[in-house]
């Protein structure tokens, strides 16, 4: 053999050598990617074991501790919770809402889901006081104010009651405001919202 065959039997050979090199790489690096895309799909860490109390991490949870809630100054938000129910149940084990969970009257992060619990905490509601922006309501009574409709279709949910209202007319606002009932505030659906509030009134029917 001369030293040119050779030589090019060994280029040969290196080049064979570089191209399993690269093969076997992409496919280690494949491999790679598929389980670095199975790890990142896994938890770092199992938040919900069948103990945990119930938040917004463990919505779940068949327990939730109120009191461990309201123990620790303001160091929880309406964003904390799973539900409204369980963020009332801690303003009604401390009142003084050291966590500045009422949003108005007694009543805590009204914008959560279900389960509710929208009776007010009288402790709580006590301490409201009107500001003047702030709009008509079963709080702020007088008749003077502004109503403003959006602000009790503020959170698109059942948040607001027949009993947040100060008067009927201002309940069919809304409804006329918003057909879609959110607050069920027409629980006949007969386009007249909270029938039972006081004057004034507005009973032409919004149609559903």
């Amino acid at each position: 053999m001369s030293r040119l065959s050779g030589s090019r039997a060994i280029r040969r050979g290196v080049l064979v050598l570089a191209v399993v090199a690269v093969a076997l790489g992409v496919v280690v690096f494949v491999r790679g990617g598929s389980d670095s895309a199975a790890q990142a799909k896994r938890p770092e860490r199992e938040w919900c074991t069948p103990g945990t109390p119930r938040t917004v991490l463990c919505p779940n949870g068949k327990t939730f501790e109120a009191k461990e809630h309201a123990t620790h100054g303001d160091a929880f938000d309406c964003i904390n919770f799973a539900n409204q129910a369980d963020a009332q149940a801690v303003l009604r084990v401390d009142p003084s809402d050291p966590n500045r969970l009422d949003e108005g009257g007694g009543v805590a992060c009204r914008g959560l889901p279900e389960p509710r619990d929208v009776t007010p905490v009288q402790q709580a509601a006590q301490k409201f006081k009107c500001a003047p922006g702030d709009s008509r309501s079963a709080l702020c009574p007088q008749p003077e104010r502004a109503f403003e409709p959006r602000y009790f279709l503020r959170y698109a949910n059942d948040a607001y009651d027949c009993a947040d209202f100060a008067s009927q007319a201002d309940a069919q606002a809304v409804l006329r405001f918003a057909p879609t009932d959110p607050n069920h505030l027409d629980g006949e659906r007969k386009g007249i919202a909270c029938p039972d509030l006081p004057e004034p009134k507005d009973v032409k029917p919004v149609r559903r």
